[in-house]
């Protein structure tokens, strides 16, 4: 994948969190370190952005923070800057914003323990396509349960012709699951609140505002929250 079919050059993983649905495995090591298929949940994660041509990554860090700090920054590509959370835990929003200095404007943001097999594109170059910084503060990429391996829950989102979010209603199924990867603008976290606090809420403002849109993955997704999910994941990972 080349680069310059990017819209940003530039990823933050956010690697921070406690990782309890994991234990007993994150008892002594934190999640992102936690091995499937061979490989560190986080490493999944950096081996894509590089294969994308994502050169630089942000990856935030608390719980047991040394450990993580230490396997990251001895990767060469992409280049790793750590954004410290050792204090406080500031949560998705909050960690964000600590880290926005280091971020371009859109950069991409992902979670730690996320492991995909792409489409017919690229994850980073669909988004990349789709990105349209005058209407969009964050577009969200997104999987109909179909394609989500591991998952039960009842979906997020739901979504209109042209992309843009709404959220599941009480009682309902939505059709869209968030992958937990999205581009994101500054715009997004502008005037954010203090310490901790959910990307949850600025998602909350951009679909009042009608700036938040989604895009449906061509992929196949892999839930890895819990001790149980990582066999299933391994096995269709052998498969392709």
């Amino acid at each position: 994948m080349n680069d310059k079919a990017l819209v940003s050059d530039t990823a933050m993983i956010l690697a921070a969190g406690l990782g309890k649905r994991m234990r007993p495995l994150t008892a002594s090591q934190p999640k992102p370190l936690v091995r499937v298929a061979g490989r560190a949940l986080i490493d999944h994660a950096l081996d894509r952005l590089a294969e994308a041509g994502v050169a630089r990554a942000v990856v935030n860090v608390h719980y047991l923070a040394d450990a993580l700090e230490a396997h990251v920054t001895a990767r060469a590509v992409p280049q790793v800057t750590v954004s410290n959370e050792r204090a406080q835990l500031l949560e998705t929003g909050g960690g964000m914003v600590k880290a926005q200095s280091h971020l371009p404007d859109p950069f991409f943001a992902l979670n730690a323990d996320n492991i995909w097999l792409d489409g017919p594109n690229n994850a980073f170059a669909e988004l990349s396509r789709r990105w349209n910084p005058d209407h969009i503060d964050a577009l969200l990429l997104l999987v109909p349960h179909a394609r989500a391996a591991n998952f039960n829950g009842p979906g997020d989102f739901h979504m209109d012709p042209n992309g843009l979010l709404s959220r599941r209603k009480a009682g309902r199924i939505a059709p869209f699951i968030y992958t937990g990867i999205q581009l994101v603008s500054h715009r997004l976290l502008r005037d954010a609140p203090k310490g901790p606090f959910s990307t949850n809420i600025l998602w909350s403002r951009a679909i009042d505002e009608g700036r938040l849109y989604g895009l449906s993955f061509g992929g196949l997704w892999f839930e890895v929250g819990t001790p149980q999910a990582i066999r299933p994941t391994e096995e269709a990972l052998r498969r392709g």
